[in-house]
């Protein structure tokens, strides 16, 4: 496992290390984890001075290694984890380590808290995805939208990503909190963190918030529309910092929302766009190599295009072979849909459809749901009109159809 789990194991519990050793795999190099900036700090992340921390450990150098956490204490007087660390490197002097947090009568949910930050930390810091990969999600961003936030939950990692020409490249990421219960939020109050994909809809600053959120807190739209078609409920769902007497929160300590650093957290408060910017959560990221999400990104822009094509077409047959048998648009279900569009093709010459500002953005809950908006230009021989919509694509079988059409 290299060094880092050697030093790990001389300092830590068995179980503790034993559970280290199956989740943190060997640092895998990467260009792009090398040349991104990924923290607060100018000196560095707190995972990789962390990294350095526990290699001194391992080789026996305990007094630098304990010099290495009280310059990253002077950084960040209230981080607890290193606190931890240093009084366990001080214990180390007067007698062999049995246990992280080997003091007498250390409160054990404490304890486990800060070991689950450690092994959150570190498996961020040695599971860099590389340029050869991306998250599966980002399939089309609109050129307004100059950055998308991706969430990890299971990894207590956030990902921010630059748009650069409808590509996304990773610019930094960030150790977060999220709910105590897990993810796949469904109802008020049960303490899990949504999956899906959202978008931020306003920007609260300090001044207007209690100090428990810290610098400042970016509320996204949960309960969305595929939510609350869902029978999905709740509120308060926001991107926020930490008390100013708190560095970071255990990864699970949040009642759903994505707690950061107030250091991170600013950082990443400079690239949203309030009601543009997206923000995928995700239980667990997929990642794809280049070519898988270039070949379905097409696939799926070819989709797209040809349900315009075939409305334009005025054959109201091919037109609803793009559309689920369990389709809804408000209070229209697929049946007064067909009626609709029967009734107004009956009264066409010709139509056309031009689609702008799309976006597309694969859905990592459970259902296989792809997240649609554009800027819809409608004309005919008797209509013209602009429209922002948005679609749910869900596949059935080989083909994707549409679930859920609406006003965005």
């Amino acid at each position: 496992m290299g060094r880092i789990v050697s030093a790990l194991l001389a300092v830590l519990a068995v179980s503790f290390a034993t559970a280290l050793v199956l989740s943190v795999p060997p640092a895998v190099p990467s260009a792009t984890a090398k040349s991104a900036p990924r923290s607060s700090q100018t000196g560095g992340s707190p995972e990789a001075k962390l990294s350095a921390v526990f290699e001194e450990i391992g080789r026996q150098r305990f007094d630098t290694a304990l010099d290495e956490v009280d310059k990253l204490l002077a950084e960040h007087p209230n981080f607890r984890l290193a606190h931890l660390i240093r009084g366990d490197l001080l214990l180390a002097r007067t007698r062999p380590l049995s246990t992280m947090g080997n003091a007498p009568n250390a409160p054990v949910e404490r304890m486990s808290d800060l070991r689950a930050e450690a092994i959150a930390r570190l498996r961020g810091y040695r599971e860099k995805p590389g340029t050869e990969k991306l998250p599966r999600y980002l399939l089309q961003m609109r050129p307004d939208q100059e950055y998308a936030v991706v969430v990890d939950t299971g990894r207590s990692r956030l990902y921010l990503y630059r748009n650069d020409r409808g590509r996304p490249r990773l610019v930094s990421d960030y150790y977060v909190s999220s709910g105590k219960r897990g993810s796949q939020k469904t109802r008020e109050g049960d303490q899990k963190t949504p999956v899906g994909v959202y978008h931020v809809t306003s920007s609260l600053p300090r001044a207007k918030l209690t100090d428990f959120y810290g610098s400042g807190a970016f509320p996204i739209n949960y309960p969305n529309e595929w939510d609350r078609r869902q029978g999905r409920n709740g509120h308060g769902i926001w991107l926020h910092g930490t008390p100013s007497d708190t560095y970071s929160r255990p990864p699970r300590a949040s009642d759903g929302c994505v707690v950061l650093t107030n250091g991170d957290l600013d950082l990443v408060a400079k690239t949203i766009q309030v009601g543009v910017t997206p923000v995928v959560i995700s239980d667990e990221i997929q990642w794809v190599s280049t070519d898988e999400w270039t070949s379905e990104r097409q696939q799926f822009a070819n989709q797209i295009d040809q349900w315009r094509r075939d409305w334009e077409s005025r054959d109201t047959g091919k037109y609803l072979s793009h559309y689920s048998k369990d389709f809804r648009s408000g209070n229209d279900t697929l049946a007064s849909w067909r009626d609709q569009k029967e009734r107004v093709n009956a009264g066409k010459t010709w139509i056309k459809v031009k689609l702008g500002e799309l976006s597309f953005f694969r859905s990592p809950g459970k259902e296989d749901l792809m997240v649609v908006t554009f800027e819809q230009e409608y004309r005919s021989n008797n209509l013209n009109n602009v429209m922002k919509k948005r679609q749910y694509w869900m596949r059935e079988g080989n083909a994707w159809r549409i679930v859920s059409e609406g006003a965005a």
